[in-house]
């Protein structure tokens, strides 16, 4: 069963880029939630996450971390798992 994929991004960062590029290589569908202009939301998820930077990304209800931890699944071949994506 798939789980629904969301990322928390601005829209000047590279590191949202990135892993945006990871997950449509991938195939595996996500939600983009720009939160650029969105101070209340951006301080919702630092009290959430622990984190003060982008992307922050959860698969389900799981807060993953950021781009370079969805590229450690990646390369661990946890990425497919955890998003439930068949191979």
């Amino acid at each position: 069963m798939t789980k629904e994929v969301t990322l928390y991004t601005t829209d000047y960062c590279p590191f949202c880029r990135r892993a945006k590029e990871l997950l449509t290589r991938k195939g595996i569908s996500f939600r983009e939630v720009d939160i650029t202009q969105d101070a209340a939301k951006r301080e919702e998820l630092e009290k959430k996450t622990g984190w003060m930077t982008v992307p922050m990304i959860f698969i389900g209800d799981e807060f993953i971390g950021g781009c370079d931890d969805l590229s450690r699944l990646e390369a661990s071949g946890e990425l497919d798992r955890k998003a439930g994506k068949s191979v």
